[in-house]
């Protein structure tokens, strides 16, 4: 079996646990649409294969064997101007709990570590980006990863860089509070507001002190060095993901984007649970 072939054995039945849909057929029927599982596990190999909507069609067309685990007949793929349009009813919500059922492949240990990075956005005509004010040329992304297993847990996109880092953080970890036993960061996310609202959802903080006074070396000492240094894994997974999957999004829109990065990080997640 092919590494392919095993990524989509396991990208399809988590689209269908997600989307509800399973029982459906995954070609349209009577003049109905496709299913929304057959949609997302195509996405997911666009990302996966990284080439643009009509070279994926193209390549799925020379590869019966993989259509056909999605439910697909090579005369039932979709044009690319479908599969593109049909991006946009992919919510971000969706892309979430994709997120959260790839990473359960992995088998997190509740360690989990946080940082920043930034992707490029896809290059664009002068003219395009004047006509719809296509200024910003970076979005800023957050993951959340395991320190042990280097499965990302949650993300974050913003095509700003305001507000604080920590409060970021600290909107993250809420949203994974029952799944987290201890968060590390760098001395960026040092704020005492995010150490506590960390201990009152029941998470160990590993946030080093910055060292204004005496008694920050000593905050310091009492961290566990063993987990804290596990904060790398975060440039470990960024790195990963930029190097098999692109430094930079395809799509123009902000919410496509926030979407394109979501699933990169599925795509990543099950493409190194095939691997082990």
């Amino acid at each position: 079996m092919t590494k392919i072939s095993r990524f989509t054995s396991e990208i399809v039945p988590i689209s269908q646990r997600v989307t509800g849909d399973g029982d459906e057929s995954a070609a349209p029927e009577g003049g109905g649409g496709f299913a929304d599982y057959a949609l997302v596990s195509l996405h997911c190999l666009r990302i996966y294969l990284d080439t643009s909507y009509r070279m994926t069609i193209d390549l799925l067309k020379e590869m019966p064997q993989i259509t056909g685990e999605i439910g697909l007949d090579v005369a039932d793929l979709p044009a690319p101007s479908t599969l593109c349009k049909a991006f946009d009813q992919i919510s971000m919500s969706v892309c979430r709990v994709l997120l959260r059922q790839s990473a359960q492949l992995h088998d997190p240990s509740k360690h989990g570590a946080i940082d920043a990075t930034f992707y490029e956005r896809s290059a664009a005509s002068r003219h395009y980006c004047q006509r719809i004010s296509y200024r910003v040329q970076k979005l800023k992304v957050t993951k959340l990863v395991d320190t042990d297993s280097q499965a990302v847990l949650d993300v974050h996109c913003s095509t700003n860089r305001e507000g604080s880092d920590a409060d970021l953080a600290e909107q993250i970890a809420r949203r994974n509070a029952g799944d987290l036993r201890s968060l590390a960061a760098d001395k960026g996310y040092d704020k005492q507001s995010l150490r506590e609202s960390l201990r009152d959802l029941g998470i160990r903080p590993l946030i080093k002190h910055r060292i204004f006074a005496p008694y920050d070396h000593a905050h310091n000492a009492r961290i566990d060095e063993q987990r804290y240094n596990q904060r790398s894994m975060t440039e470990t997974v960024n790195s990963a993901v930029k190097r098999s999957l692109g430094f930079a999004v395809r799509a123009r829109s902000w919410f496509r984007e926030f979407r394109e990065i979501a699933l990169m990080c599925v795509v990543y997640n099950i493409k190194r649970a095939v691997k082990q």
